[in-house]
């Protein structure tokens, strides 16, 4: 790959980069109970009293189902080569299991030849944790069953939308689910057992699985790979102590994924942590490692922050957060994780799905947002991403979490992350500074 840039020069990315933005389906979609769609674990999350900021839910969110189409001319407009997308699995399956809902197809079908009508590539995550209701009331990703119905649904829709779509994710930050949907509890389903989570851990690793050999059985062109939100573990000080705390943080946050899915195995520190009687260690079988480790096209990097791990296994903050409390800016995280994956994972090409922030957003006098932050967070995680490429690593495309402001989970409507504005009463999109400086990237090839 041939990057053409000098020292001390513009910083400028090869011509078929794939500049892109990303969203996922219960944050802008909306028409919660239109066209046939089933429930999810975060519709019965999002209203249950206490569970979101202000009692926000996904029902309207930015009307995507709607407005998908003033959505692709902003995407056109931008010069977007990429977008990253998810498919709703209640909206296929509004139980779960059983034969697909032809309007919710239907209406991934429309979006998908607007796409190409519009000279877009389409990136579609099958799931992005909107888990059917149904499913969860069976047991969830507690049950094995539940990475079964996962391989019916992902060949559903690759026999539907296969011949529209050139790249496939499977399961968008299973960490995220484990982490937030059953240790800390505050994303759906709200749960707080340690022993479950781990166990979620491996089905979610299954289901990716058994979704990448889904695809080779139906399809012979599209890539596929798993979107894993990656965190650089440093230690907090030069002691052994904090250095083995973060070499096991890391098991956690990182290897625990990237060694089962592009190794075939699990991190012995993680497994000897859990201990022989965890429900994860009990709960693995013959043979799931090899399906786990199915062979994948391409892997999908979301970096947002680093984590700084102390002699006794905590954590701390090093340097200034976004709005989003959790996320330190640390620009030189993403070319430590980008660099990190190709020597220790070797060459498999890369692609940066989320990358972005929060800023303190609104609308002035004179119809414009200027959202410095965001531009300066963007051009900074761009810079060490280039970086990175110089260096070795196979980025292919990059992608702004998010395209639109959205729903932010338990966060609700308070935090905007959109390069594009949503003002929800009326459903107006403004460009934000953002979105026009990222337009001059696109168009310039670099910055």
């Amino acid at each position: 790959m041939s990057i053409p840039t000098g020292p001390a020069g513009p910083l400028r990315f090869p011509d078929d980069f794939g500049w892109g933005a990303a969203t996922s389906a219960y944050q802008i979609e909306g028409a919660a109970k239109e066209d046939g769609r089933g429930e999810s674990i975060w519709d019965t999350f999002s209203r249950a009293p206490g569970r979101t900021r202000n009692g926000d839910t996904g029902d309207v969110a930015a009307d995507h189902y709607h407005r998908y189409a003033e959505d692709l001319d902003l995407m056109r407009d931008l010069g977007l080569r990429s977008y990253r997308f998810s498919i709703s699995w209640p909206r296929i399956q509004p139980d779960g299991t059983g034969a697909p809902n032809q309007r919710g197809l239907d209406f991934y079908r429309r979006l998908l030849d607007g796409l190409h009508d519009r000279g877009i590539a389409p990136m579609a995550t099958l799931f992005h944790w909107d888990l059917p209701q149904a499913l969860q009331d069976a047991g969830g990703w507690e049950s094995r069953d539940t990475a079964l119905r996962f391989a019916d649904y992902a060949d559903a829709v690759f026999t539907a939308l296969g011949d529209r779509v050139p790249v496939w994710l499977t399961i968008n930050e299973p960490k995220t689910v484990v982490q937030n949907g059953y240790l800390i509890g505050h994303h759906a389903p709200g749960r707080q057992d340690p022993d479950a989570a781990y166990l979620v851990a491996h089905h979610l690793q299954l289901a990716h699985g058994l979704a990448v050999r889904a695809l080779r059985a139906a399809d012979g062109t599209a890539r596929i790979g798993p979107a894993l939100n990656l965190h650089p573990c440093y230690p907090a000080d030069d002691s052994p102590q904090a250095a083995a705390a973060a070499r096991l943080y890391d098991g956690y946050e990182n290897r625990l994924y990237l060694d089962s899915l592009l190794k075939g195995s699990y991190p012995e520190d993680v497994l000897a942590d859990l201990g022989p009687g965890s429900r994860m260690v009990r709960g693995i079988r013959d043979g799931d490692l090899e399906v786990i480790s199915s062979s994948v096209d391409l892997l999908a990097v979301q970096y947002y922050t680093p984590i700084y791990v102390t002699a006794d296994g905590g954590t701390e903050h090093r340097w200034p957060t976004s709005e989003a409390g959790w996320q330190q800016i640390y620009p030189d995280g993403m070319y430590d994780i980008l660099t990190r994956v190709t020597r220790d994972y070797g060459a498999i090409p890369l692609t940066v799905t989320e990358n972005g922030l929060p800023t303190p957003d609104s609308l002035a006098a004179d119809d414009t947002i200027d959202d410095a932050g965001r531009i300066s967070f963007l051009r900074d995680h761009l810079a060490a991403a280039h970086r990175a490429m110089t260096d070795g690593v196979p980025l292919e495309s990059f992608h702004v979490w998010s395209m639109l402001d959205n729903f932010e989970w338990d966060e609700g409507y308070d935090q905007r992350w959109g390069l594009v504005y949503v003002d929800y009463p009326s459903q107006r999109r403004v460009l934000k500074r953002s979105a026009h400086w990222y337009r001059s990237v696109i168009a310039d090839g670099g910055f």
